[in-house]
């Protein structure tokens, strides 16, 4: 009997380990987006995006906003207060070991296999004008230009986003990255743009990515 009550309570407290009180407050309504605060804390979506506590924003006018909470959707208006139970997606992940002094991982950019160099010294996700060619980005089209100074001497630069990156289970979009004409760097810079986004902490000579909540 004792033995069937501990088993009960270990499976309650997995399935309920992820499930969090929620206080939400719908500040501002727009055509597409609308402005909330979950636990005091502001969060700005667009249709179709998803909170990083889980909330997903299936429309928005000036009059309501329909949300995805735990897979129910409700329709709130503006001024709205909710109270409810949200369940956070586990964090995504990436380990990364060090290669000859260096952290060297595969990945993808635009659903296309890449390799990459972490680089906590890069503003954006870099890459050189030929690996943006093979990886279809047309990046004199959609970047700002721009002129940088390398070590190669003054070369153009082209801003833009990148719709998609991902390292191990991590994925994130619209990330801010960078073609330069070229041949480098040779190998995609890793760069704070994307990992600023991330929880980053060392285990030994391990790197280990996780998303925020």
């Amino acid at each position: 009997m004792r033995y069937s009550k501990f088993v009960l309570l270990l499976l309650l407290s997995f399935f309920t380990q992820n499930i969090f009180a929620a206080d939400i407050v719908v500040l501002g309504l727009f055509n597409g987006m609308a402005i909330i605060t979950v636990d005091g804390k502001k969060r700005k979506l667009r249709n179709g995006q998803v909170s990083a506590e889980g909330i997903k924003l299936i429309k928005a006018d000036s009059e309501a906003a329909v949300f995805e909470i735990n897979g129910q959707r409700e329709t709130h208006a503006l001024g709205t207060h909710i109270s409810t139970k949200y369940k956070r997606d586990k964090q995504s992940q990436a380990q990364i070991w060090p290669k000859n002094g260096m952290y060297l991982t595969s990945g993808s950019i635009n659903g296309q296999p890449i390799n990459f160099m972490v680089d906590t010294g890069a503003s954006l996700v870099v890459m050189n004008s030929s690996t943006a060619n093979k990886l279809g980005i047309d990046y004199r089209y959609v970047g700002n230009k721009s002129w940088a100074s390398t070590a190669n001497g003054i070369v153009e630069t082209y801003n833009l986003k990148l719709k998609t990156v991902q390292v191990g289970d991590i994925k994130l979009l619209n990330i801010k990255g960078s073609v330069i004409e070229g041949d480098s760097p040779t190998t995609v810079l890793l760069g704070n743009s994307f990992l600023n986004k991330l929880e980053m902490t060392r285990k030994g000579s391990m790197m280990l990515l996780k998303t925020k909540y």
